[in-house]
């Protein structure tokens, strides 16, 4: 999920923009100074359906006639209803379908529930235990999105709580998959200087070192590391696959997908594994993937192509 930033912002505003009727339109915009990308979608004049406040942030929701539902926290758009499948999916499958048979998940962040959704198609599961900062986010999204019954599953332990801490406390070998779907770890401010933002200790050597201690000796930890598009990201990309293999995972690999929503349109993960030789064969992804479909619990962006080296 992303945050609002001095140098990576989106802001809900009514542009002065005009139609080919000279009306104005409604919308919520994108602006990042370090390339001086910027974009907007149109929202609905009812908008926003859903407007309230948590401990730690506003949180929005919006309609638009192309992209649906749109979740915005201070004014950042987080997804939209449309295109949130190729970020999540990918989130999920990549790390769940690559373990041979995850039985204990862990979801940091998403908040929204998506990622945690995707984790539940998965037979081999027993539970998944999901930790967010703020039960608010969590609250608007089980109204609003049509996944937001994830909650309800009985494999599902929800834990309001810090990530970072609940990972430091967790004991040794308690996961199959990690799945972080955090916000962004930094920004830049109008002179160009690096700011970190509360999701950095989500990157941090110590944070990787507890992440691969609580892993099982096969498992599978999958992060959201950015865009290529945007220079700062880039090292960052860089950094943490560095980093991954400095605390002991034995492949590490960025992942790119395709997302109009988000800034530059592409956003990436990295795939870590302590044991990629005892990774599931190709074969066995497609059968897990048809048993998935055969359930009615098919994907529409991921598909097993996309999970082969």
């Amino acid at each position: 999920m992303r945050l609002p930033s001095l140098g990576l912002w989106l802001a809900l505003c009514v542009s002065a923009v005009m139609s080919d009727s000279d009306a104005p339109i409604k919308n919520v915009s994108d602006f990042e100074e370090e390339t001086g990308f910027y974009q907007a979608i149109e929202v609905t004049e009812d908008s926003p359906v859903y407007a309230g406040k948590s401990k730690f942030q506003d949180i929005e929701v919006y309609k638009s006639k192309y992209y649906g539902t749109i979740l915005l926290l201070d004014g950042v758009l987080q997804l939209t209803e449309r295109d949130a499948d190729s970020y999540n999916e990918m989130m999920a499958q990549m790390a769940m379908m690559r373990h041979k048979n995850p039985k204990r998940a862990l979801v940091i962040g998403g908040g929204d529930g998506y990622v945690l959704s995707e984790v539940l198609k998965h037979d081999s599961i027993e539970q998944v235990d999901h930790v967010d900062l703020d039960v608010g986010v969590i609250e608007a999204c089980k109204k609003h999105f049509s996944w937001g019954k994830a909650w309800d599953d009985p494999r599902v332990k929800l834990h309001i709580a810090d990530g970072a801490a609940f990972v430091k406390e967790a004991a040794d070998s308690t996961y199959d998959v990690i799945i972080q779907d955090s916000s962004d770890p930094w920004t830049s401010d109008d002179s160009g200087n690096t700011v970190l933002l509360p999701s950095s200790m989500l990157y941090t050597n110590q944070h990787f070192l507890d992440i691969h201690r609580i892993l099982t000796p096969a498992g599978v930890f999958i992060f959201q590391s950015e865009t290529f598009n945007i220079p700062s990201d880039l090292e960052g990309i860089q950094e943490w696959w560095q980093q991954a293999h400095s605390v002991g995972f034995k492949l590490a690999r960025y992942g790119s997908l395709y997302i109009s929503s988000y800034t530059t349109g592409q956003i990436g993960f990295l795939l870590c594994e302590k044991s990629p030789s005892e990774a599931t064969t190709m074969e066995e992804v497609k059968r897990r993937f048809e048993a998935m479909v055969a359930k009615g619990l098919s994907t529409t962006y991921y598909q097993p192509k996309l999970q082969e080296r």
